[in-house]
């Protein structure tokens, strides 16, 4: 059975992450973004306090816990108004495919280092032409003696500035059907002919996205994660997590600007009554809480079967959850800026630049009408549309 009422660990784990990000808040994220500068400081204390690696294994200086424990942080920063992105990326993806597919070399390398927040991993997927398609990617690794070549290109990949490597979503030929396969391989920041170039973005973030260029780039042997013939197992080992922490980013932001909207509706009186009293106010506050509640009891449902080993039943509630949270995150927002009005819209109180904020969530890592064609193809076993 799923748990659908949280433990007292995980209670205490919400309530310590939450103390944390409320010391940071929203105003130190916004100034950090106006200076052009990465949330550095919370990051540290995050990691020495345990809660970046908190999903990562004990025997490399993590946790222990799971994607469940991770996403319990993510969304208390968020609710905070101080969200990391990268613990999407880093602990999450990387370091979950690395704990879980990687060499002991590997593990050693990046677990520790991850878990404490001093070293970082950025994920490379996305392609100018394919997307996140797995199957339409361009990227492609061939052997050349002991020695691997990467070739491609990738965009939209978050935190490659301050990353020490990149995981990189490759292809390589099969020997023995001539089929190209996904496979995963580790590049250096300063691996020769890996290159970055900043994406112009209208989206205010801390962690900037980049174009990457990665032209015939010489990886040893050992830069390949996991076995050559998985494939999308562990591919996928990665990406269910991504879904279920994009979820958790989107339900931590929903509950931030719900909770300023609910102040201000308590406050802020018209003809001496406080306009919470009005229901064409708290209705759609009240809906907006239901709908983030009930995006939650999905994601937790996700990481539940995650973190028990239900790969196939992971996929489909990650998919879920990312689909429920991500609406769920752009009507609250909504709700709570249209609740303020004209002051919704001013830098005072902060929820204006949520509104482009938000549809993150609906866009990445893989559009909602993706998700559906997941859902009606995989769940309902309806025809394929693509």
């Amino acid at each position: 059975m799923t748990p659908t009422i949280e433990s007292e660990e995980h209670k205490t784990l919400r309530a310590a992450v939450a103390a944390l990000g409320n010391r940071y808040g929203r105003e130190y994220l916004t100034k950090a973004v106006a200076e052009n500068r990465h949330p550095h400081e919370l990051w540290s204390e995050a990691g020495k306090l345990g809660y970046l690696g908190v999903n990562l294994p004990e025997a490399y200086g993590g946790g222990g816990g799971g994607i469940t424990e991770l996403s319990i942080v993510l969304e208390e920063l968020g609710a905070a108004g101080c969200p990391l992105l990268m613990l999407v990326v880093s602990p999450a993806i990387c370091g979950t495919v690395i704990a879980r597919f990687g060499t002991d070399d590997q593990k050693q390398q990046w677990l520790p280092g991850i878990a404490e927040g001093t070293r970082t991993m950025a994920f490379g997927i996305t392609e100018p032409d394919a997307g996140s398609n797995s199957h339409r990617i361009t990227t492609t690794a061939r052997k050349d003696g002991p020695d691997w070549l990467l070739t491609g290109r990738k965009v939209f990949i978050s935190g490659v500035d301050t990353a020490d490597a990149t995981l990189i979503v490759g292809r390589t030929e099969d020997s023995r059907t001539g089929r190209l396969k996904p496979c995963l391989f580790i590049v250096p920041r300063d691996a020769p002919g890996f290159t970055r170039h900043p994406i112009d973005m209208e989206l205010n973030a801390a962690e900037k996205q980049f174009e990457l260029v990665l032209d015939d780039v010489r990886l040893p042997a050992d830069a390949l994660v996991g076995d050559e013939d998985a494939g999308l197992l562990q591919l996928f080992a990665g990406l269910n997590p991504e879904r279920v922490m994009t979820a958790a980013f989107a339900i931590g932001m929903g509950r931030y600007a719900l909770a300023k909207a609910i102040e201000y509706a308590r406050d802020r009186s018209v003809w001496n009554t406080p306009i919470g009293a009005h229901q064409a106010i708290a209705h759609p506050l009240a809906q907006a809480h239901i709908d983030l509640e009930l995006a939650r009891l999905m994601m937790q449902k996700a990481a539940h079967l995650y973190d028990t080993g239900d790969d196939m039943g992971a996929g489909e509630a990650a998919n879920m959850a990312k689909y429920a949270a991500g609406e769920a995150c752009v009507r609250a927002v909504d709700q709570a800026v249209h609740t303020l009005g004209g002051n919704g819209l001013t830098r005072e109180f902060g929820l204006a630049s949520l509104i482009t904020a938000a549809r993150v969530a609906r866009i990445a890592p893989v559009s909602r009408e993706m998700i559906l064609n997941y859902v009606s193809h995989q769940t309902l076993g309806l025809p394929k549309s693509y």
